[in-house]
Order: structure tokens, then sequence, then C-alpha cells
């Protein structure tokens, strides 16, 4: 942690700029310029919120409590004797340069009052335009309670999913992994999250069931934001192919959809009962016109038919039937006829059908009922069709159209959430009331996904709350009311509705969510209670095995020295969490130590970008002047977030880039892209963004920026940021081949590598692009490659390098290459590979060129290429784990302590320090170093080696729930099943 240049709390100004006797007189300008303009800064502030608040009289007051502060600053300055203080014993080195004067301590130019406030009018102009809200203070920042499912031991409920999953027959399972989904949600995992949807929706039967979990991973992938995309497009998967999603039954096929198939009405002739002579005529009257029918065969729809044709009606004499007043016109009833005929439906319109319809409800035709409605769905293919139909659909009990039109509905999410008719359609109790006969089961799923969409579209709307308690109303097991009244508890909270907020909270509790409590101390906090809510958080800590978040959350209610013990348990037990680190960095601040806030900040940003952590650096930033960094900061947060506000909510950012930029230098084309490539090459990914955020101000159509920018993201871990970029680069693409590169990446990345390969192929058909052939090669070598694999693979490779590209990227495939030629064996191409990466300041090639040197039994120059890469990369945590590969055991402990500094979510260094314990037979610490790293990141691999562990130990009980929690993870991680199949018979057998 930096040392702080002054504290004004702990000592005098004038012992803090003397330091073992040596004077430095840059030293003591420089702190006397910084008191005062901090002084300057903190009263322009203060005056800002005193006018804000119609306190004109305060701020008159304080101006001259000010002038006589800097008054008496200035005078005790001027009566500052240094000779007085500095009489020591130490010797020091002789400085020619001071000969020429007699005296060696020479006599300091103090500020005088009028000189300083004349130098910091500049300053002080400048900081109230960049901080018109003041510096951040400790008491407006507060971790937000997360509105999803959290439980206080994650691996046992990780366990008992699996063990639910397995239990479940296969009818019932789409469910349970919804309730996965809901579970594992707090993990912030979009693959994971993804593969949950994906099981529920092969698993799931009915059509509504099938049409909201297929829209729902349309909306993660967010394919309305793809300019020319329509709600019925079809990646070619079943999972998520809209017209298979409209028919009924269990097909848990995880395959290739066939969407050349139109969906019509059933064409299958079915045998008709003769009743009497059913050739006979029977003529229906509708007004003054006839039309003639075959009694037989209008008798065949139905039983009622049949009664009144054939029964104890005085219809079934009649040869003329007056049908004028049964709501049905003459076209319709003649299509009744044509259907009675031919068993199908002809090209009638919609207003036809929908006759028919209600006609097979009166009279019971299921037949001509199922006919009309699947014919009605298949018609559907618009929002405006879909709005117009619902109601029909509702009224007649039609299941198909109603899937079909909720189908529509639900793929415009989240453009027409707000549309009247939509929000008539869902958002009332009677509006619910009125779906629970048609949709069945399905209902809790349908507003658990339209809660979902309005809750990550604006958390505080009406519309938000409305949706919410349908889900409330809909839900039926204890882990859904749970979930439904703790989100909108969350909503309420963050509404400000403080009681309502606190008894949803408690109702969440009582439907077992323990989580809950945070909400429900927090809302007591907001009333002035915070004693009460001290003691529920510290009734948590004592019940519970602690964790990070729940000394966070008391670490609000806390004072004094316990606060701050809090924090830091917080961070001991996760480090993970920002507000921790927010916290410290702000009460640094708060005690002029801004330098060192920076440094406290930087300890999170390294591992873990988010807007809220880069816009409190670049708020630093702006207070020490460094603009250039404060508008990198602030670039990359638009990245991140495009409509960010600044300063708890109250400005732009992208209008504070706007004031900032005209303090520094500004850059042009040719001097932003040297810039990319310096920070490229320096592994500098926060650094690259704000380039390429200032390149695309300058030029927003430029769609190889953009996936230059999906790429940093992804390499930062934002994955929905960048899968926003590269949409953005699809939407900006100008020629096919391009736009078919990006759309391949889209569906690689959403795990569709088939098709992504596909893609990757009509490119190259249309032109021969770097892009295309990197992209092929990339989804080639995403699986176990032979030979005859790894030759095609670095053919790709080399075709692509012969295409033009930027450095950049070239880099990127010779390091690519060199990887295939390791796996080959082919070491000296390897090697060659990889120096011509370098040659091109591919700074990552360090790495590969290390394990090149190590296959050849030189780990020395692994060792030292490593370093290399160490030295020069920004972010360089995975750099130190893999040197630690390349040293003994001691400077692989440091390495790996370092890895684990800079980046706690890295999971090896845990694995490989409990493997060394487990090798000295320290078995209880060798579980303890994996329990500590899985309590803030349960990872499959770290949860089965503690498995290997806890079996080794013969502790079956705890290897058989460790097993179950990895294979929730991963159901299909072959030694993980091994080891659950070992456990679980000896767990029986202990048992």
């Amino acid at each position: 942690m930096v040392e702080p240049a002054y504290h004004h709390h702990a000592r005098p100004l004038t012992s803090t700029l003397l330091y073992g006797g040596d004077i430095c007189r840059a030293k003591v300008e420089q702190s006397i310029k910084l008191l005062t303009r901090g002084l300057v800064i903190r009263f322009m502030s203060t005056c800002t919120e005193n006018e804000s608040e119609g306190k004109e009289e305060c701020c008159e007051i304080s101006k001259s409590r000010f002038v006589s502060l800097i008054r008496q600053l200035s005078h005790s300055m001027r009566g500052f004797k240094l000779k007085d203080h500095c009489k020591t014993t130490q010797v020091h080195a002789y400085n020619p340069s001071q000969t020429s004067t007699s005296n060696p301590f020479p006599k300091l130019q103090y500020p005088t009052i009028n000189s300083i406030l004349a130098e910091s009018a500049d300053t002080v102009s400048r900081s109230t335009a960049f901080l018109p809200y003041g510096l951040p203070r400790s008491d407006s920042f507060e971790p937000q309670v997360e509105p999803c499912l959290k439980s206080v031991d994650f691996v046992e409920s990780l366990a008992e999913l699996y063990r639910k999953v397995e239990m479940t027959h296969d009818f019932g399972k789409a469910l349970v992994y919804v309730e996965q989904y809901a579970v594992l949600y707090s993990l912030g995992d979009p693959k994971l999250l993804r593969r949950c949807l994906q099981s529920a929706r092969r698993h799931a039967v009915d059509v509504h069931s099938k049409v909201v979990l297929s829209a729902w991973l349309r909306f993660e992938r967010r394919e309305d934001e793809l300019v020319g995309s329509s709600a019925l497009d079809c990646i070619g998967r079943l999972v998520e192919c809209p017209k298979a999603a409209l028919l009924h039954g269990y097909d848990p096929v995880f395959g290739h959809c066939q969407c050349h198939h139109g969906l019509g009405a059933p064409n299958n002739e079915i045998e008709i009962s003769h009743f009497g002579n059913s050739d006979s005529q029977v003529c229906f009257c509708i007004g003054k016109e006839e039309i003639n029918c075959i009694r037989g065969k209008i008798a065949a729809l139905s039983a009622p038919l049949k009664s009144m044709l054939y029964g104890h009606f005085i219809e079934s004499d009649k040869e003329r039937i007056d049908f004028t007043h049964i709501g049905i016109s003459v076209d319709g009833m003649r299509a009744v006829d044509f259907f009675s005929r031919t068993r199908r439906l002809d090209s009638y319109p919609a207003n036809i059908l929908l006759e028919l319809l209600s006609f097979a409800n009166r009279f019971c035709c299921e037949e001509m009922k199922s006919a009309s409605d699947c014919y009605l769905a298949s018609l559907v293919s618009d929002i405006d069709e879909a709005l117009l139909l619902i109601d029909y659909a509702l009224e007649e009990r039609a299941h198909v159209l109603m899937a079909s039109c909720l189908q529509l509905m639900l793929r415009e999410l989240p453009g027409y959430l707000y549309n009247p008719k939509v929000l008539n359609t869902f958002c009332s109790s009677a509006a619910r009331e009125r779906l629970a006969p048609v949709v069945g089961q399905a209902s809790f799923l349908l507003y658990y996904f339209l809660s979902h969409v309005a809750l990550e579209d604006n958390m505080t709307s009406k519309v938000t709350v409305m949706l919410l308690e349908r889900l409330k109303e809909c839900a039926s097991e204890r882990w859904q009311k749970a979930l439904a009244l703790h989100q909108l508890g969350c909503v309420f909270l963050e509404r400000k509705d403080y009681k309502e907020a606190q008894h949803c909270f408690e109702m969440a509790i009582e439907a077992g969510h323990v989580y809950s409590l945070v909400g429900v101390a927090r809302t007591k906090f907001k009333q002035g209670r915070r004693f009460l809510a001290f003691e529920l958080i510290n009734g948590i800590i004592s019940e519970n095995k602690p964790t990070g978040w729940m000394y966070q959350e008391r670490s609000l209610y806390s004072v004094g020295r316990q606060k701050i013990l809090d924090v830091n348990d917080a961070t001991r037990l996760d480090p993970t969490l920002s507000f921790p680190y927010k916290y410290r960095a702000i009460t640094m601040v708060e005690e002029s130590q801004i330098e060192a806030a920076i440094v406290e900040i930087n300890r999170i940003v390294g591992f873990k970008v988010s807007p809220d952590c880069l816009e409190l650096r670049a708020w630093f930033f702006i207070a020490l002047e460094d603009y250039e960094s404060a508008i990198r900061d602030i670039r990359a947060l638009l990245t991140l977030e495009p409509n960010y506000m600044m300063f708890l909510g109250k400005m732009r950012a992208d209008h504070l880039v706007e004031l900032l930029s005209l303090h520094v230098q500004p850059w042009s084309p040719a001097d932003c892209w040297m810039q990319l490539y310096d920070r490229w090459s320096s592994v500098d990914d926060i650094g690259s963004l704000a380039v390429i955020h200032q390149m695309l101000i300058n030029d927003p159509g430029r769609s190889i920026l953009r996936f230059r920018q999906s790429l940093l993201l992804l390499r930062l871990n934002c994955q929905k940021a960048a899968m926003r970029s590269l949409r953005l680069a699809l939407n900006h693409s100008t020629f096919s081949y391009e736009r078919l590169v990006y759309e391949g990446w889209i569906l690689y990345d959403t795990g569709h590598r088939e098709e992504a390969l596909a893609k990757a192929e009509e490119s190259i058909s249309l032109q021969r692009s770097f892009e295309a052939f990197f992209l092929k090669a990339y989804a080639l070598a995403d699986t176990t490659l032979d030979s005859e694999s790894s030759s095609y693979v670095i053919q790709l490779l080399e075709e692509a390098l012969k295409c033009p590209s930027d450095g950049l990227r070239k880099g990127q495939a010779l390091n690519n290459l060199g990887s295939i030629y390791v796996d080959c064996n082919k070491l000296d191409l390897a090697a060659d590979c990889y120096v011509s990466a370098l040659e091109i300041k591919h700074t990552r090639a360090h790495q590969g060129l290390a394990r090149v040197y190590h296959l050849k039994n030189d780990r020395k120059a692994a060792y030292e290429e490593m370093t290399k890469l160490i030295d020069k990369a920004q972010n360089k945590a995975s750099a130190y784990e893999k040197r630690s590969e390349y040293c003994d055991r001691d400077m692989a402990n440091s390495d790996l302590s370092m890895a684990t500094v800079l980046d706690p979510l890295r999971t090896y260094p845990y694995r490989y320090r409990a493997a060394v314990l487990m090798d000295d037979q320290r078995e209880s610490e060798a579980v303890e170093e994996l329990t500590r790293a899985i309590s803030f990141k349960p990872d499959l691999q770290m949860l089965n080696l503690r498995a290997a562990f806890h079996e080794s130990m013969a502790d079956f009980s705890h290897a058989l729930q460790d097993s179950e929690a990895a294979l929730c993870l991963d159901p299909n991680h072959k030694d993980t099943l091994d080891l659950y199949s070992r456990t679980r018979i000896q767990a029986q057998k202990n048992n």
C-alpha cells in the first residue's frame, strides 16, 4: 500500500515534511499545494451542496471560515523554521552543487493566501466542472441485495439439485432444471445458465413450456438486437426452433431441427363411421343461403352432431336445418362441409378459420378444432397478428394458437415489453387468471421469464412489480415462492418502499430462503434501526458457516474499528466481493490518501472488471487531475455499459469524457492505431478497450473494431458486453462474407460449434479472408485433435496468414499455429511461429516459447521466457501461474501466491497447493485450502479434487456430496462420474 504523503489527523504537517533530517524542497512545496488544493476542492463541493439545498447563508459562513483557515495556514508556514527540525547525527552525502552558496538550506518561498487562491482558481473551476458532486463518501455506497436465490451452503444446494434431477421422472425434469438455473444464477456464468435452459427445453412436454424456454434461449443471445432478424428465425437446433416448440410431446434429442418441413393441419385420412344413409344430404340454412352437406360426414365430426343428425332430436328427421343463429357465416359453413369431406383445410383467411374454431368448440369437434388451431398457429407471423389473435385463442381455448401468439410476443422481448396490448395480456391479476386455463403448468415458467426480462431492463418500474406479483401468485413450490418474494423485496427496496420490501423478505424467509435476512436487515437499517440490522446479520454468522457476504453486510451496520474488521474479513473469505475494496478506497480518499485509494481499487480491477469500480477509479484520477487515466477508465466503462451515469447516477459518462477531453492531447487516427498496438502488445486490456472506444467515436461503423472489442471483453470475462460488441460488428458489416464470420462467432460463443463451422465455410466460399479461415481453424481445434485433424487446422491457419490482416491478429494466428505444432511434437516449427509472433509484438507468445523450451528440457530458458512476459504484461497473473511450472517448489509457491493475490479466481494455484499439502500428508490443511476457494468459486475441478481427497480419507459422505455438486455443474464429467459411482457404493455400505 502506498504511504500517504500526509495525514492531517495523525501528525502535524511540519513533521510529515521532514524525513531523517533530509529536507526536500519539492516535497514541501508539493505537500503545501496538495493540502491547500484539497481544502479548496472540499470547500467548493460543500458550497455546491449548500447552494443546491438553498443554504446560501451556510455557504457564506463557510467562505469566511475557509479564508480564515487559509490565512492561519499561510501564517504558520511563514513562521516555520526548518533548521530547528533538522538536527541529526546522520551523515549526508556531499553535494558539490551547494558549494556556491553559504546556506545549505535555502529559504523556501511559501505561498501567500493570494497566490494560493490565484493558483487554485483554475484548479477549482476545473474541479467543480469535473467533480460537481465532490469526492465520493463512504456513506453513499452500499452493496446491492442480490435479486436471486443465494444459499448459505452452496455445495449442499448443488448436490441436492443433482439428486433431485436423478430422482425425477423424465417428464418432470424441465422444472427441476429451471430451479437449477435459479440457484446457479448467482454465479453469473452464461454458459452454465444456457446449459440449464437447454436441458429444461429438452425435457419439456407441453407446447407452452417449450415456447417459453426456446424464447428464453433466444433472449439470452439477444437476437432481437440483430439488424434484419425475425422473431421466427431458427439457428437450426431443435431446442431453439420456433416450429418444433409448437409440437406437443417429449423429445429429449439435442440435435438439428427440420425447419423446411411446414407446420400445417394434419393431412391424414380418418375412417368415418357410417350412420344410416351416410350419403343422404342435409341442407343448412343461414339466412337466405343454403349449404348442402353429406349428413354422415357432418355427423362424424363429433358426438353432439351425431346425436343431432341421427338421434332423438327433431333435426334428425329434417332435411333443412336452420343455422342462422349458430354464429357461423355462409363461407364458414362451406369450410365445415369441405373439412367434413376431406379432413383438411384449404387456404382460408384467418376470419374463416376462427369461425371454424368457434364452431368446433360449440359442437365439440376435436379433430376440426385441432386442425383449425394448428392451421391458425402456422399463420401467425408477426407481433401484430399475435396481439390480435391471442384474445381469440384465449376465448376459444386454442392451445396451439395461444402458444404461437405467445411465442411471437416472447421472442420480441424486450422490445415489446411495454406495449399496452402486451401489458394487458400479462400484467394484471385478471390477465393471469385468464391465461392460467390455457397455459396451465407453464404459468410459473412464463412469469419467471417475463419478470427476468423486466428486472434486467428496469428493476424499479411498475411493470416489474406487477410481473413479480403475478410470479408470486403462480408459485407453488417453496423455491418458487422464495424466488418471487425475494425478488419482489429487492424491487421494493430499490423503490425505497421499505415496509413493503421488509414484508416480502420476511415471507421469503418463511419459504426457506435465509439470504432474505439480508433484505430484512437492510430495510430495518433504512428505517433507522441499525442495531436490529446488526443483530440479524450477527445471527446468520453465528448459526451458519461464515462467508464473505455475511461480513460484508454486517460491516454496513458496524461502527469504528469493527467496521474495518468486518470489511477485511469479507475480503479474506471472498476476495471477489467488490464493495470492501470500494469502501476501503473511499475511506482513504476521505483521509486525503488518493494514491493509496487507487492502489486499493486496482486490486479488484486487476481480475474483475466492473463499471462501478472503473467509475470509482476514474473519480480518483479526476481528483488527482490525471485526466488521461480518468478518460481511459471512463471509455472502458462505456464499453461495458454505453449509457452509464457517473457520480451516483447524476452525470452521463460520455458527457464527462467530452469535458475531460478538452484538457488532454488529442490523438489522430494514426496515433490511435499506434496506441492500440502498444497497449495490445503490453497486455493492457483496459487501455486497449479505451483506445478502441475512441476510434469508434470517430468511425462508429467500423465493424472490425467492434470485433476487436469483443475479443478484449472475452479476455476480461465480460461475456455479455462481448456478445453485444459482436452483434454490433454484425450489424455494421458491409459484406456478406464478413457478416457470416460474425454470425459464426456468435454461434460459437453460444455453444453451437457445428453451425459456426458452416458459417465459416460459407464465408470462405464467398471470399477468402483471414477471419473466416481463423474462425474455422479455431472451431475445429476446440476438440481432441488426431494427426489428420491437426494437419488440417495447420493448413487453415497457414491460409489465414496468407490473407490480408493487421499484426494484432496475425500474431494471434501465429501463436495458435505454434500451439498446434507443439501438440504434434514439431517443436522447432512451433518455436519459429512463436519467434515470428514476438517479432510483431505478440507478447503472449513468450508463454508458448517457454513451453517449447520446457519440452526440450531447458527449464531455465523456459523460466526466463516467462519472466520476460511478466516484465512486459500489465495483466500478469496467468504468467506467474505458468512460470511456476518451470521452477522448484519454493519458487513455484511464491509465483502461485502472487498469482492468487493478482487474481483470486484462478483455480490452479489452490489445487497445486492442496496437492502439495496432500503429498506431505497434511490432509486437513489440503481440504481446507480447497474449501476456502470453493466457498467463493465452486469450480468443477476443485470440487472433484476435494471429493478425491475425502475419498482417500474414507470420508465417503462428503466425497459423495462433492461429486454430486460437481456433476450438477457438468453431468457428463467422466472422472467425476467414476468417483461418484465409487463413493455412492461406499456411502451406502457405511449407512
